[in-house]
């Protein structure tokens, strides 16, 4: 199979050559294998006859009534659908997982089993495969429970952090474990195809939601684990910094953030207050955190005096961290501006669709960005020809 659909030559990728067995759903391991995908590798989508979940996960949708969700996390693959209850069709997946370099999952541990799809049966068939299992919990007293997002936000202690401090707990926008244990599977990915070149042995990677919270939650969960003190919910207030949150300007809030006494001297000189600086009430961010509470209203006294856009050009003339809050489109917007080009199109022209820019910028290599999110099933055919022929192939040698 060529990456290009238009058939043409394209530049070379780092994981060119590389095939993934996608048997994942939803968003931590299809984020994963998009990543992956960016980056060269053949991503086959193995569904059932349902889809992906995420296919259905609307509003809102594309102007071709797809899901926006489903969109974001499933570029640059091709889908097969292939039913495991099927003995033809899991014939066709064991023929995949065997062919495959690296397999991706994140089925409730152990319900691969019954269908000889799981890490040891497939190792039986494919010696060197690097085998990739995603859960919530983990595979041990974890392994029973469901492995959503937002349970591992409230389970994980998150929630207990995130929301006004007199209110009630409030999840984080996004489904932020999900995509940290996208993050770290690629992460494993990645070594243990560097081990492979240098060994030959192939891996079994297992990754889950709860282990990239605890993570994930760095000063906070360490503050417990090394401090001994439980973090609590602080509104937008950093525990250990001030200033580092939203503060009143003329017309709305804006983030100012001092990270350290030089930061802070430039902002109350900027201010109009440089002499606050000096006071020994604030002389360190330990002083100024401790005494928040008298420093606050100084601040917001001069910033209420001009508008947010006022002090976010002055502010950062002197290199004092700012910004205002923006909503998604403005952030986007504000991306372009930066020339940081967020928005690519995905696929061939006249068949695009436009999508979010892969993070990751290289010096000499480029992301692909050839395939749109395949429709269910679209590959299909194309699939089956391949694996059939590979085997062909692999029987005359």
């Amino acid at each position: 199979m060529t990456s290009d659909p238009t058939g043409q030559p394209r530049p070379a990728r780092p994981l060119d050559g590389i095939v993934i067995a996608d048997l994942s759903r939803v968003l931590a391991g299809p984020y994963a294998t998009m990543l992956l995908a960016d980056m060269g590798a053949e991503v086959i989508k193995v569904e059932g006859p349902g889809g992906d979940d995420t296919r259905s996960w609307m509003p809102p949708v594309r102007p071709d009534g797809v899901s926006t969700y489903y969109s974001a996390i499933n570029r640059n693959k091709r889908s097969v659908v292939l039913d495991f209850k099927d003995p033809d069709d899991l014939t066709v997946v064991h023929a995949l997982t065997t062919r495959a370099d690296i397999v991706v999952e994140n089925f409730k541990p152990g319900g691969l089993t019954r269908f000889g799809l799981d890490y040891e049966s497939v190792r039986e068939r494919n010696e060197a495969v690097i085998y990739c299992s995603i859960s919530g919990f983990g595979t041990a007293e974890g392994a029973s429970l469901p492995g959503y997002d937002l349970i591992v936000q409230a389970m994980s202690g998150l929630m207990s952090l995130t929301g006004d401090p007199d209110g009630s707990p409030y999840r984080a926008g996004i489904s932020v474990f999900d995509v940290m244990a996208g993050l770290h599977s690629t992460i494993g990915i990645l070594a243990a195809l560097r081990h492979r070149d240098a060994t030959g042995e192939g891996q079994h990677i297992e990754t889950n939601l709860m282990s990239s919270a605890m993570s994930g939650l760095v000063n906070q969960t360490s503050a417990y684990v090394a401090g001994g003190v439980t973090p609590h919910r602080m509104g937008n207030a950093h525990p250990s910094l001030f200033p580092y949150e939203p503060l009143p300007t003329a017309d709305k809030d804006l983030i100012v953030t001092a990270g350290n006494d030089a930061q802070f001297r430039r902002l109350v000189e900027v201010l109009g207050i440089a002499e606050v600086a000096d006071d020994p009430r604030f002389a360190s961010n330990a002083d100024r955190t401790a005494n928040r509470e008298q420093l606050r209203p100084l601040l917001i006294e001069r910033l209420r005096t001009q508008p947010a856009q006022h002090w976010f050009e002055r502010l950062n003339a002197v290199g004092v961290p700012n910004g205002p809050i923006n909503t998604i489109a403005q952030g986007v917007e504000y991306a372009r501006e930066l020339g940081l080009d967020p928005v690519v199109q995905v696929g061939p022209e006249g068949h695009a669709i436009p999508g979010v820019r892969n993070p990751i910028t290289f010096s000499t290599l480029t992301p692909r960005y050839e395939l749109p999110p395949p429709a269910l099933g679209e590959h299909s055919d194309e699939i089956r020809a391949w694996l059939s022929a590979t085997a062909t192939t692999s029987e005359e040698q």
